[in-house]
């Protein structure tokens, strides 16, 4: 893959993440497991590392999110809770492993670049040039575009 633009899909037979890169001349994605071919519409922008339309959905929809996998965030606060409940320290209640936990959190979250997310179909974006434009998760943006397949155009949601 280029250094540019790395595009996650997720394939709608299997659901399994389809890694493309865009180029000129694709119209389709072919996922490497069920061999489905997925059609995509790179633009010029996408060439740039930039993202204001998903080549999956044409939908212009996004928010921004840490990469970091939530599956071990999970198993690290399973482990900290459960050294916390054999290490507290009754004289003082300092909750030393979750201290440790937050110190852990707070440097990955310093070190892991965001990624933008489609919000209709899902579609990661990593290496992307106008990150600090796209705004992070909005939960009624999500349910209206899943709920009610409301197009935003977008704009973010404003109350």
């Amino acid at each position: 893959m280029s250094e540019g633009l790395k595009i996650t899909l997720t394939c709608p037979e299997c659901e399994s993440g389809v890694n493309v890169a865009p180029t000129k001349n694709a119209n389709t994605a072919k996922c490497d497991i069920c061999s489905h071919e997925i059609p995509v519409h790179f633009k010029e922008e996408h060439f740039k590392s930039v993202v204001n339309e998903c080549p999956c959905c044409e939908r212009r929809d996004f928010y921004k999110q840490k990469d970091f996998n939530r599956k071990i965030g999970v198993i690290l606060f399973v482990v900290a809770s459960v050294i916390y409940l054999f290490t507290f320290d009754y004289t003082y209640g300092v909750p030393v492993s979750l201290i440790v936990l937050w110190l852990i959190d707070l440097l990955l979250f310093k070190k892991i670049s965001p990624v933008v997310i489609c919000y209709k179909c899902q579609t990661i974006f990593r290496k992307v040039a106008n990150v600090d434009a796209i705004y992070d998760f909005n939960h009624e943006m999500n349910d209206r575009i899943i709920y009610s397949d409301h197009n935003f155009h977008g704009e973010q949601l404003d109350h």
